[in-house]
């Protein structure tokens, strides 16, 4: 069996690369426009402490708006279900995941936490003395690996050219519906954005997703099992933008995105996975990420509603 999945990794990784030429790298903040477009890579990690890799899955990224489910455990761990979800819906949204219209014309409060006005939001929600700290604290346990950092140069061109979260986040402010001082709830936004981190990484995230939030190297209740429900109900129903359900048919896994290049995605039975490809579709996923998660999908029998077992 080991050596299917590792074969299986292997052919879904060629077939990411025989797409790439359909997506264009993340231009509208200048540092992530510096990335290689040629870079693809997968990992995928199970319960057991198997790992199965190909290509570039640990060269390190940011993690962009994968952020977003870090920052809603989070927020869910310190503010509590109530206080997070009278603020921020969890329904699906056709819109683009920085539309502002929405907000105006359809609902006073973002459709979802994985959205941008619905992520602003959640950061604004999460109670401790320093929200920033305790996301990188939660993201390095979860991951396991004490050396993710913040990438320096892509928070200040996040924080730079951010004027379109800025309009957002003032007019949520002017809604009453978010707290605080918008420069400084943007400020950690910016910052849980350009967190770097590997494909491996998600891999061991998705993998703690998987088990129950369970760390199965310990045995310890890392994230508590009702979060993790919601947050990968969200996953699934709104974690690849306005494609989520295309993805949902063709790939059939709790997923998400970020414009850094990576997508986590999580199996059953203890199994997460993590890729990394930085030329994007124009919905803002990873082009041969999809398409790798699409072939693992469909080999492995991993659809969440795939009769076989994996």
């Amino acid at each position: 069996m080991e050596k299917d999945i590792q074969s299986v990794l292997e052919m879904a990784l060629e077939q990411g690369r025989d797409v790439l030429y359909e997506g264009k790298v993340a231009n509208y903040i200048p540092e992530l426009a510096k990335a290689d477009s040629s870079n693809l890579g997968v990992c995928l990690m199970k319960k057991d402490g198997s790992i199965y890799k190909a290509g570039d899955y640990n060269i390190p990224f940011t993690m962009q708006s994968i952020s977003k489910t870090f920052s809603l455990i989070l927020a869910l761990q310190t503010a509590g279900y109530d206080k997070v979800f009278s603020k921020i819906g969890m329904e699906p949204t056709g819109d683009r995941f920085d539309s502002i219209l929405q907000l105006e014309l359809k609902d006073w409060r973002p459709f979802n936490p994985m959205i941008n006005a619905g992520a602003i939001v959640t950061a604004s929600c999460i109670e401790t003395p320093d929200p920033f700290q305790s996301f990188l604290d939660l993201v390095r346990r979860v991951c396991k690996n004490p050396g993710i950092r913040l990438n320096e140069s892509v928070y200040l061109s996040e924080k730079k050219t951010g004027t379109r979260n800025r309009s957002i986040a003032y007019l949520l402010k002017s809604d009453h519906v978010l707290d605080g001082e918008p420069e400084d709830i943007l400020d950690v936004y910016f910052r849980m954005c350009s967190v770097m981190i590997t494909a491996r990484d998600l891999a061991r995230y998705g993998m703690l997703l998987s088990n129950h939030g369970i760390d199965p190297e310990t045995n310890e209740q890392v994230i508590d099992t009702s979060i993790v429900r919601i947050v990968t109900t969200l996953m699934m129903l709104c974690g690849m933008y306005d494609e989520s359900g295309e993805y949902a048919v063709k790939v059939g896994l709790p997923s998400k995105s970020g414009v850094g290049g990576g997508i986590v995605a999580i199996s059953r039975k203890g199994v997460g996975i993590g890729t990394f490809g930085p030329m994007l579709n124009k919905k803002g996923n990873s082009v041969g990420g999809e398409k790798i998660l699409q072939v693992l999908s469909r080999e492995l029998h991993l659809h969440v509603f795939d009769t076989a077992s994996f």
